[in-house]
């Protein structure tokens, strides 16, 4: 590959299946199916790479365009997560290039009519924690394949009509619901947009608040990157805090709860001289067959 015609090509591929190419040559280059161009200005810092597990280190930077990368797209989420892939390519031999860099975007920042966005390689995922956690509290999430919590049944979800628009941070709602429901049915549960320039975006509720005349109160923990408008269409699905009494009660689906509701607590694990207490002192919930002098040692001697 010669290094007086080489250029960089980037394909981008959102997972709605939309696939947009770049170059920073002065000319459109075609090859696997994607034509890249040129005008949108499109490059990327030099890019850290270790022979090991570490990840890789990149951003792209690029001015925004209406037929290519908008504002709108990018603060609606539309760009999360999308794979990237990097070539060097000789641009008058394209069938001449190496697969330089292959990855996801990551945090994307807006601003002066430019945009960021943070490149993750193909590590990234193993910086995630995997395997079985052992919480008192459920580690599935509401309605997943370990929960299998029927959400299609009544009172599980709603749809309600934003009733004026939202502040400008774009984090509390005043809705209008049909149905009762008792304040904190809500939260900790998933907002999604129906209707309106917002269609398509989701959030989390973070409180929920009943008042009289089926209007409700909602407020997020983060505001929707587009504001929807009074008379757009919302979602509600109803929360869940991961307790074992709230899988029983609210969901009737303890069964096929994921938590560990009877383990000890780390403030009884860490407390040597429990065993000691005489037993009307020690409270309903401990274990009190086991001597935990006898796995810490007797420090009296």
């Amino acid at each position: 590959m010669s290094t007086t015609t080489l250029a960089r090509a980037w394909a981008i591929s959102r997972r709605d299946g939309l696939v947009l190419g770049f170059t920073d040559h002065d000319g459109v280059l075609s090859f696997g199916g994607i034509r890249f161009r040129p005008e949108t200005g499109l490059s990327a810092r030099a890019l850290v790479q270790a022979a090991g597990l570490s990840v890789d280190n990149s951003e792209a930077e690029g001015a925004l365009s209406d037929d290519a990368i908008t504002e709108a797209d990018l603060m609606a989420g539309l760009w999360d997560g999308a794979e990237l892939r990097m070539w060097e390519v000789d641009w008058q031999r394209p069938t001449e290039r190496r697969l330089q860099f292959r990855g996801t975007l990551g945090e994307v920042s807006c601003s002066g009519g430019a945009f960021r966005a943070e490149l993750r390689g193909l590590s990234e995922p193993l910086n995630q924690a995997r395997g079985r956690r052992f919480h008192p509290r459920c580690s599935a999430m509401l309605g997943d394949g370990q929960c299998r919590a029927d959400l299609g049944r009544a009172g599980m979800r709603v749809e309600a009509d934003i009733l004026a628009p939202p502040a400008a941070e774009g984090a509390a709602f005043d809705l209008w619901v049909t149905g009762s429901f008792a304040s904190g049915w809500f939260e900790r549960g998933a907002v999604e947009v129906l209707t309106g320039p917002a269609r398509g975006l989701r959030g989390w509720v973070k409180n929920d608040r009943a008042l009289p005349g089926g209007r409700r109160r909602v407020d997020l923990w983060a505001g929707f990157g587009i504001l929807p408008g009074a008379g757009d269409r919302l979602r509600l699905v109803a929360g869940c805090d991961k307790h074992a009494g709230t899988c029983r009660g609210k969901f009737d689906n303890f069964v096929n709860f994921r938590g560990f509701p009877h383990l000890p607590s780390e403030d009884w694990l860490m407390s040597p001289d429990r065993a000691k207490r005489a037993p009307d002192a020690r409270s309903a919930g401990d274990l009190s067959d086991f001597s935990i002098s006898a796995a810490l040692g007797d420090r009296d001697g």
